[in-house]
């Protein structure tokens, strides 16, 4: 029998509640000193689709993504919390060109990793956790019954993280990879042959709030880049795999996505005063 209303609503609540608090430090202490380090970054390339609920064909096509990331360390602390943005729009065609899709998506991080200074700080390794939600699109210029699908998903997982610094030269260089697999997660999608005018206008829910786990939805994002000075500033360039799957409800989708990524590094100070 189908229900009227979700009986999940509480869960994607809850489990944004326990990334915020995991992740970011609820309480301001008297004079902290934060070191922060904010990146902003463009990155180009190719991506890969599939919603079966839209299409079973697979769209390929172009993505431009921006990327907007800030560290923040606590002196004195062994933790780095980051926070991360990420938004996308992509445009791809089926394989004989006839069709073509476009996608968005916005993408909210959250982590908190414990730091590891080894070999006299030529090493930081880095682990913890992380944070994911996950707001979009995808809309199919073939389709006029159900030409669009909504993206909606929240997930945690375990975030890793290696620096290497080094000098080649004169040039001081600072590699880096990180990389984050949610582990669990609840995600919203129309069930098998479900409209979205039933979902939202007859109120008919049909398993629609989906809870998430590895097996059903394994995902995992990549990112290894290089940090330079030149021209009086720091430079950040590399690559970002981004490949985020799942199969619920009788349906199949995939974005897998691969970036060059050029942007820049801008290091400050802030001190919070709490009386």
């Amino acid at each position: 029998m189908i229900s009227k209303k979700p009986r999940l609503y509480v869960l994607p609540a809850f489990m944004f509640f326990l990334a915020c608090w995991w992740t970011v430090p609820l309480c301001a202490q008297s004079s902290a000193s934060r070191e922060v380090e904010n990146v902003q970054m463009l990155g180009i390339g190719h991506i890969s689709t599939l919603d079966t609920y839209l299409s079973p064909e697979e769209y390929t096509g172009a993505e431009l993504r921006f990327i907007s990331q800030s560290a923040r360390l606590n002196t004195g602390k062994r933790f780095t919390t980051y926070l991360t943005h990420h938004g996308s729009i992509a445009m791809t065609e089926d394989r004989s060109g006839d069709g073509s899709q476009m996608s968005g998506l916005y993408t909210l991080n959250l982590s908190r990793r414990h730091d590891w200074h080894l070999a006299d700080d030529r090493w930081l390794l880095q682990a913890g956790w992380m944070g994911d939600l996950n707001l979009g699109f995808l809309y199919d210029s073939r389709n006029s019954n159900n030409p669009a699908q909504a993206r909606f998903s929240l997930q945690l997982g375990p975030s890793l993280a290696a620096h290497y610094h080094t000098h080649l030269g004169k040039a001081k260089l600072n590699f880096r990879y990180e990389v984050s697999v949610p582990l669990v997660g609840i995600m919203f999608s129309p069930n098998y042959g479900q409209s979205y005018y039933e979902i939202f206008s007859l109120g008919h829910y049909d398993h629609n709030a989906v809870v998430t786990t590895i097996v059903s939805a394994p995902s995992l994002r990549q990112m290894l880049t290089v940090d330079f000075r030149l021209w009086r500033t720091t430079w950040r360039v590399g690559y970002l795999g981004d490949y985020q799957q799942a199969e619920v409800n009788n349906l199949k989708q995939h974005f897998y996505t691969h970036s060059l990524l050029i942007g820049f590094v801008r290091h400050f100070t802030i001190t919070d005063i709490i009386p």
